[in-house]
């Protein structure tokens, strides 16, 4: 059964353009014009993956991602034309796993769905339980606890957690981070490594200021404490 995309978008020809591709490329599409509709799909339809603009009439995409995200897991790619750092790295820390910015190449959109798939099918390499101080990563069921509690992790945070802690000590770069979690490291996307640390951190760390787990390494990247 083809997987479904749900393309969030006003302009017409945009949507044309993305469903053209991503039918060639064997998914099913849905189609939604603001981000009323996009919710109501989303939560009906329950797509396998969100392709959601940013500038949309009515609830803007932040504030799509912002609510489906209290309840639901499902991937997001954002697409914006905003060329500000800031508003890519809003949306990310939001929840969001990947971002696209327009004018983009349809293939790139299409490979970048394909890689966030693969994320969120629990393709992390052997399936197998990790352990690192607290933290326990379930990579056949794509679950990970603290302290005995359930994480709520995006497919991107766990699979770049289940990189990290599967080789302690190892100080990664954001390029390298990105080809792993990503299948491919593109030009421009290595930042967004860290809005995807920020959010673990949030997440894994009693102080993010004063990390315990994901440590950085001025000049260099990041590595998962050995300890």
């Amino acid at each position: 059964m083809a997987q479904t995309i749900l393309i969030v978008d006003d302009e017409a020809r945009i949507v044309k353009l993305v469903r053209d591709y991503l039918e060639r490329a064997g998914f099913g599409v849905l189609e939604a014009r603001d981000g009323e509709m996009a919710l109501t799909l989303a939560r009906i339809e329950q797509p396998d993956l969100i392709v959601l603009d940013l500038m949309l009439p009515g609830v803007d995409g932040l504030d799509v991602c912002r609510r489906l995200r209290r309840e639901s897991g499902v991937p997001i790619i954002m697409l914006t034309a905003r060329v500000e750092e800031a508003d890519r790295i809003v949306g990310l820390e939001l929840g969001a796993d990947d971002y696209v910015t327009k004018p983009f190449s349809p293939r790139e959109l299409v490979a970048r769905v394909r890689a966030t798939l693969r994320r969120a099918s629990g393709e992390v390499g052997p399936a197998c339980v990790l352990r690192a101080g607290e933290i326990e990563l379930d990579t056949a069921s794509l679950t990970a606890t603290l302290a005995g509690e359930p994480l709520d992790l995006t497919p991107t945070e766990f699979q770049l957690l289940a990189v990290l802690v599967r080789q302690p000590g190892r100080i990664f770069s954001r390029e390298q981070l990105l080809e792993a979690v990503h299948g491919v490291a593109f030009d421009g996307y290595d930042r967004s490594i860290d809005s995807h640390i920020k959010n673990l951190r949030r997440k894994i760390e009693a102080d993010p200021r004063q990390p315990r787990y994901i440590q950085t390494v001025y000049g260099m990247g990041y590595r998962f404490a050995e300890r």
